[in-house]
């Protein structure tokens, strides 16, 4: 009979399939449950029918142009590791930065126990960071897609602990979906809406695999980020903050309708790839 294949066999053949080292690298630790270094030194293990099999459903996936995170079922976001699917945009490094730009702003609060809002939550990737990095915060977590706040309510069991009791998660669109009790008292604002236009190009893969609510806002992108700049004044406390991802394009737009609705100071954040990529503005 045959010898088993190896990991390393496997590897080479992948590579080829994929062109990417570092995908074939992602899908190889997956499929034998060895990571990182560990990887390397079970390269001539042989691989069982089962472990060869799974690798190849997710070589089959992703070289049919699947998104690597949805084939994985999860991706890492700051300190969190979330389950992502189809149902929920992809969480990327430029939302990272804007979680870090909100927590700056906390920070000037000088809030004890600050009261905050993730708008349009998708995974959850927002609000959990923010209650696990931000000391004390009560959040609420909206999305108008009930398949997102499944997927939210997934990675919020997985961080259990004492912050999971601080999130609620709330179906309906944009501040809608807060209670009325909320209105004056948010400290801190925070969303990743969609911002794309209607009509603008995207690669097929986000186009054809993400979720087209979480991706596209009316002709100019600016749909969603509007409903959200126009209702801070009345949901945030005097002095509380909103912190928005955006569009490079959109950050003058962005900003002129944050000072039309009130704003005493508004701010375009650059992210590590010199782009404007969020509104950071206050009431």
């Amino acid at each position: 009979m045959a010898a088993p294949r190896t990991w390393r066999e496997l590897q080479v053949e992948v590579i080829e399939i994929l062109q990417s080292p570092v995908d074939t690298r992602r899908l190889l630790e997956e499929a034998s449950g060895y990571h990182g270094a560990e990887l390397v030194l079970h390269l001539d293990d042989p691989v069982t029918a089962r472990s060869g099999s799974y690798l190849a459903a997710m070589v089959a996936r992703r070289a049919a142009g699947e998104p690597l995170q949805y084939v994985l079922g999860r991706w890492g976001f700051r300190h969190l590791d979330l389950m992502v699917d189809p149902r929920v945009l992809i969480p990327r490094p430029e939302t990272e930065q804007v979680v870090g730009w909100a927590l700056e702003e906390a920070a000037t609060l000088g809030v004890a126990r600050p009261v905050v809002a993730d708008l349009g939550t998708g995974s959850g990737a927002i609000a959990l960071s923010l209650v696990t990095e931000l000391r004390g915060a009560e959040v609420w977590a909206t999305d108008v897609s009930a398949d997102a706040l499944d997927v939210a309510r997934a990675n919020l069991a997985g961080v259990g602990g004492s912050a999971a009791t601080r999130v609620q998660l709330r179906q309906g669109s944009w501040w809608s979906a807060l209670p009325d009790s909320l209105a004056g008292r948010l400290d801190l604002v925070v969303s990743n809406p969609p911002y794309v236009g209607e009509y603008d190009p995207l690669p097929v893969e986000v186009d054809a695999y993400e979720p087209r609510v979480a991706l596209r806002s009316g002709n100019d992108g600016l749909d969603a980020i509007r409903v959200i700049v126009a209702g801070a004044r009345d949901w945030l406390c005097r002095g509380g903050v909103l912190v928005t991802e955006l569009a490079p394009s959109q950050a003058v737009a962005a900003a002129a309708l944050a000072a039309a609705a009130g704003a005493v100071r508004t701010r375009i954040r650059i992210d590590a790839l010199l782009r404007e990529r969020a509104l950071v503005a206050q009431w």
